[in-house]
């Protein structure tokens, strides 16, 4: 390369090239910026399937970039294997002065970094992370005495208190790309070298104004296209959490509570990481799961006999999506009505959903469990047949879903709800009362 050391910006969760906080910050380094992107075999070897929405997203948002960079005479260096290795090599490699990269919370990427940070550590490389994948991070939102947040409505209000302008600001990194390294031969793999099928995804996110504006008045319907869809963009970061809740301050108050919900989740992993494995609430460890496999697998496939839990079970199976209100529905369904374990059902959606995060994913997990951090008691159990009936009343969205819902081919309500519901209060009633004694 022409320059003597290179700057490397390591992508993540970030895949974009506006508004990135730590590509900004290396742009602004000195050195030409080597942008990389690192496959970890240590999570793609994990995967049950072959063929992965998520895998597939990301790597149609890798060749986005990819072809942008190509417009500044560079390109993204993609390598595959594990970080610490690939690592390894590319100090061998290349004269690198300095590593930026935008934070991630979740803990095995928290050991990811700290291996990767000593190692740069001891070839004098300093390692920079930043914030970019949310407004507020670490101990900026909490209580007056320093300790977490353990219940979402005063975490919302002391997040909404403490924002300002400059938090909302953007980092404009794509004003700089002319400092990019040059000549970089990029290019990014085929899927099938990363051991993947190829499938068709839409990597470039939609941000629909109108959706957020009318937000509050059409979230809980899922037959219309009432939410923004945008949970995977923000899963990738193939749009900015500073544009999203910018619209959302000045668009819709509740569409920006619900960016507000990730966070509050994202700080409860960081603060409480037994959550990853345990419940949130110690106690409800002593509810005693049916571990009933074959109500588990009819569950999965959407052969449950109630329509909402079904049409929301093979809507995920199909295309990777679930829509919100569906899946409070089917997860309460699941831990009330099947006494199943919830952490069944949350391996589940983690396999499926393209959006997958594992701390929404979590922490929305247990709340419909109830042995979650926030205030939903054990004893709200949804009726999926009064959800329906609310919700979808002329039952557009099941009769897409479960074409054959009012023949004989439909299957008969695994378990009556009025039963299913006294089971439940009796089951965590007497396990919570063991706690207690």
């Amino acid at each position: 390369m022409a320059h003597p050391s290179v700057t490397v910006f390591w992508f993540r969760r970030d895949l974009r090239l506006e508004d990135n906080a730590g590509l900004f910050h290396a742009l602004q380094d000195g050195a030409p910026v080597l942008p990389l992107f690192i496959f970890d075999r240590e999570i793609l070897d994990d995967l049950e399937e072959r063929q992965d929405r998520r895998v597939a997203f990301i790597h149609q948002a890798l060749q986005n970039l990819d072809a942008r960079l190509a417009e500044h005479s560079s390109g993204l260096l993609v390598r595959q294997g594990r970080p610490l290795e690939v690592w390894r090599q590319l100090v061998a490699e290349f004269p690198i002065a300095a590593v930026h990269t935008n934070r991630d919370y979740e803990p095995s990427a928290l050991a990811r970094d700290r291996e990767v940070a000593a190692l740069l550590a001891e070839h004098g490389i300093p390692f920079h992370s930043h914030k970019d994948q949310v407004i507020f991070d670490g101990d900026e939102v909490v209580k007056e005495d320093g300790r977490p947040y353990t219940v979402y409505t005063p975490y919302m209000r002391k997040w909404l208190a403490r924002l300002t302008p400059e938090d909302l600001a953007a980092h404009p990194s794509e004003k700089l790309l002319g400092r990019m390294a040059q000549g970089v031969e990029g290019g990014v793999p085929p899927l099938a070298e990363i051991g993947f099928t190829p499938m068709a995804v839409e990597s470039a996110p939609m941000v629909d104004e109108a959706i957020i504006r009318n937000y509050d008045r059409t979230r809980d319907l899922p037959a219309v296209a009432g939410t923004t869809r945008l949970g995977v963009h923000l899963r990738f970061g193939t749009v900015s959490i500073r544009r999203l809740a910018a619209l959302g301050r000045a668009l819709n108050q509740t569409w920006l509570q619900e960016l507000i919900w990730r966070e509050f989740f994202m700080s409860i992993l960081a603060h409480f990481p037994h959550v990853v494995d345990q419940p949130f609430k110690a106690q409800y460890a002593a509810v005693p799961w049916r571990e009933d496999r074959g109500d588990f697998a009819r569950w999965c496939a959407g052969e449950t006999g109630y329509p909402m839990v079904d049409a929301g079970m093979r809507e995920l199976n199909a295309t990777g999506f679930m829509h919100n209100r569906v899946r409070m529905i089917t997860a309460s369904f699941l831990c009330k009505h099947l006494l199943l374990p919830w952490r069944w059902g949350e391996r589940y959606f983690a396999k499926k959903l393209l959006d997958y995060d594992l701390a929404a994913n979590n922490g929305n997990w247990q709340w419909a469990a109830g042995c979650g951090c926030d205030a939903a008691p054990y004893f709200r159990v949804f009726n999926p047949a009064l959800q329906a009936a609310k919700f979808d009343a002329q039952e557009a969205y099941v009769k897409r879903w479960v074409p054959e819902v009012e023949s004989p081919a439909y299957p008969e309500p695994m378990v009556p709800h009025a039963a299913a519901r006294i089971r439940a209060l009796e089951t965590y009633g007497r396990a919570l009362k063991g706690t207690r004694e």
